[in-house]
């Protein structure tokens, strides 16, 4: 499918988040999906989208190396809400990566890239592959990294297009949202948590902080799931200082 983006993202700048939603649910039917880590404030996405089209394919990938609490928050949600989760592992075990690579994710950029993409970037493409998506919605924030900051509410990454319903928001609105349906927050959110991944990559921020902060020590501000792996794409995002 062949879209005008730039004449979608004018038409869409004023809509409500819904109504995003809405817009992709009508555009691209069954073919698509929402990917969800259960972190922090993950059930607004899941609310949103599943009022919209009740059954779309909830995609979540489990590294393996998360917390108790985020198995447990998207056990909740998942019944809360009725969710037609499909959930993906890498296709290499923990045990053993660390048997015959040890703990990659200690070794700086390049150590945190090949396991970003033995669990997570991988999973997430063979699931897109397997549920024949053409298009995934995503709750990125503008605010959150650099990358994020440079999308657009409807956009395209590695040939399918990617819709950002809550990209302008703020996090008050997040809490707002929250707060008027009845929905929670990731358990250790309270505990200083704002931004929950893999146990090895997260940790609690300090008073002023931002919310990313917490994640990856400091080495990277993604966990590339929502980057560009295609080269033509690299290099377009380069040229944006991405």
């Amino acid at each position: 499918m062949s879209l005008d983006l730039p004449a979608i993202n004018a038409r869409l700048h004023d809509a409500s988040a819904e109504d995003i939603t809405r817009f992709a649910a009508d555009t691209f039917g069954d073919g698509l999906v929402l990917s969800s880590s259960f972190g922090a404030q993950a059930a607004v996405m899941l609310r949103m989208a599943t009022l919209v089209k009740p059954n779309i394919p909830v995609v979540f990938v489990d590294t393996g190396y998360l917390f108790p609490e985020t198995y447990r928050f998207a056990d909740e949600l998942s019944r809360r809400l009725n969710l037609n989760l499909r959930v993906y592992v890498p296709q290499i075990t923990g045990a053993r990566l660390e048997a015959t690579e040890g703990r990659v994710w200690d070794k700086g950029e390049e150590g945190h890239k090949r396991y970003n993409q033995l669990f997570k970037i991988e999973p997430m493409q063979r699931a897109l592959r397997e549920l024949n998506a053409t298009a995934w919605l995503a709750g990125l924030r503008a605010g959150q990294t650099d990358h994020r900051a440079q999308l657009r509410v409807v956009d395209r990454q590695d040939g399918l297009h990617k819709i950002h319903p809550i990209l302008r928001w703020t996090t008050r609105q997040v809490h707002e949202y929250l707060k008027l349906h009845n929905l929670p927050y990731h358990p250790l959110y309270d505990l200083g948590y704002k931004s929950i991944g893999d146990t090895h990559s997260t940790r609690a921020i300090g008073m002023g902080e931002d919310e990313r902060a917490g994640r990856f020590g400091g080495v990277v501000q993604e966990c590339g799931l929502h980057l560009p792996t295609t080269e033509t794409e690299n290099v377009s995002a380069g040229s944006a200082g991405l």
